[in-house]
């Protein structure tokens, strides 16, 4: 095709939205509603996820030590400890360090520790983080092949419930995000279809003088992806400035900080390269496909 041509299609396509504009901004509106709930539903679902995972991070499994155990004995330990595989982070804790630590969280009971004089009850310990919770099982099992451990105190039940929560997060997220994005692209396509109906009779005329089917396609696939692509804007800078908004709130709620962790809530500029490329190309591609599907019923006469 000349360039002519391309130009003539580029033209009509913006054209044809100034003057079908009631459509094109009924189109508009559709998209921009849609494309805010694809793009909040996922913007929660990546939040809860982190909110989720900042406390399985918080978890940690204590690891005391026999009585006695030797400083060298101690160090081969930690060794061992940081090589488990799935072990992110090994601190030790001397019973010294941990009994100042108690007298300190006790210091009404003074008579308590004046009646134990210099015995110190406590044992060395180690605190480790791990990687994978779903996994802990598993990693305990190989901790307790290492040997002069006493005992192991680790959250059995609280990560059970994690990692339940964790999976029904997923279906529950992942259930929503496709309702929403089902629900969007069949209000996208009827908007589209009820846009391509108004202008069946211009179709029909274009073809029984001999348009082929690209030439009557092309200028409505332009005129969605514009459309698309407008509506994509408006989308993601409401979703910025709201999502912002909400986030400098939460961030002024110190004790809700401290309970779903100072890190765990996703700042936008942290996502705006996704959210501007999810957007944009979403917005522009969906409706220049609706609209350029739309056609065929028309073109086939």
């Amino acid at each position: 095709m000349k360039f002519s041509g391309v130009r003539y299609l580029l033209e009509q396509g913006v054209e044809n939205i100034w003057k079908n504009r009631m459509m094109a901004f009924a189109s508009f509106c559709v998209l921009l509603v849609s494309l805010l709930l694809v793009g909040t539903t996922v913007l929660a679902y990546q939040n809860i996820s982190s909110i989720v995972g900042s406390v399985e991070s918080q978890n940690e499994i204590i690891i005391y030590m026999q009585e006695d155990t030797d400083t060298d004995t101690l160090g081969r330990t930690e060794t061992l400890l940081q090589e488990v595989p799935n072990v992110a982070e090994v601190r030790f804790y001397s019973k010294e360090e941990e009994y100042l630590a108690l007298k300190e969280r006790m210091a009404d009971y003074d008579v308590l520790f004046d009646a134990l004089g210099d015995d110190n009850p406590l044992v060395d310990s180690f605190r480790i983080k791990i990687q994978d919770i779903t996994q802990m099982n598993k990693t305990i099992s190989q901790i307790q092949q290492i040997d002069n451990i006493l005992r192991i105190n680790a959250p059995y039940e609280f990560v059970s419930f994690l990692t339940q929560l964790r999976t029904i997060l997923s279906w529950v997220m992942g259930a929503l995000i496709a309702a929403m994005v089902i629900v969007s692209m069949v209000i996208i396509s009827n908007t589209t279809k009820a846009s391509v109906y108004a202008r069946r009779e211009e179709i029909q005329i274009m073809k029984y003088v001999g348009a082929t089917d690209a030439f009557i396609r092309v200028p409505f696939f332009i005129e969605g992806m514009i459309t698309g692509f407008f509506a994509g804007c408006a989308a993601l800078v409401i979703t910025w400035l709201v999502y912002d908004a909400l986030v400098r709130m939460i961030e002024n709620q110190v004790t809700l900080l401290n309970v779903i962790g100072l890190g765990s809530i996703i700042h936008f500029n942290a996502i705006y390269q996704y959210a501007v490329l999810a957007y944009l190309l979403g917005g522009a591609l969906i409706s220049a496909a609706g609209s350029a599907f739309s056609t065929r019923k028309y073109i086939n006469v």
